[in-house]
């Protein structure tokens, strides 16, 4: 064989193997970036369970203390503004996540109100919502984390050379996280 015949089967060579390499990180990332949609509609998913326990929870109040209007309001217009709020970009979930702890707020104080009402905390629907809002409580968190681990699996996949080359040529944008908030790492101050 001639070596201009090896020359330019070993740049054929090169070429073949640089593009499957291309093809293989792109389709990496892609199913990394559908691993973070994923456990993206995990997380709106738990949020999702909890406006539709809000409604019987705060209907199951009402019944009990007819003249705490205030916070049922406050409750129900919570949940409708968290509704209202689709997540496209770092932004969005910034606003999304002020949006849901405005709903957590709202609702903490919507419990507050079963310790005026006696016979509220003997309810057993409310009770049974109760405990359900509580684990619903629990899964947000492990959704939001889960969400956070593969955010940051695909973040550092688009970072990481030679994966950025692959992700600056299709487009592929860093995820954001969900973030802990001002003042959560001081522990809070009980009184009796």
């Amino acid at each position: 064989m001639k070596s201009s015949t090896i020359a330019i089967l070993s740049v054929v060579g090169v070429l073949v193997l640089g593009t499957l390499w291309y093809i293989s990180a792109g389709n990496g990332l892609v199913a990394q970036n559908e691993n973070v949609s994923s456990a993206w509609a995990q997380v709106e998913n738990v949020y999702q369970r909890r406006a539709d326990l809000i409604p019987n929870l705060v209907n199951t109040v009402k019944g009990y203390a007819k003249h705490e209007a205030d916070v049922l309001e406050a409750v129900t217009q919570a949940r409708a503004s968290v509704g209202q709020i689709k997540v496209n970009s770092p932004d969005d979930l910034k606003k999304f996540d002020a949006a849901q702890g405005q709903l957590s707020t709202a609702l903490s104080r919507l419990m507050v109100i079963s310790e005026k009402y006696p016979e509220l905390k003997a309810n057993t629907n409310f009770l049974e919502l109760q405990s359900q809002l509580e684990g619903t409580e629990n899964r947000i968190t492990i959704e939001r984390q889960r969400f956070n681990d593969v955010a940051r699996s695909f973040n550092t996949a688009i970072k990481q050379f030679p994966g950025s080359i692959v992700a600056g040529n299709k487009g592929f944008k860093e995820r954001a996280y969900f973030e802990s908030k001002k003042g959560s790492d001081v522990a809070p101050e009980v009184k009796f």
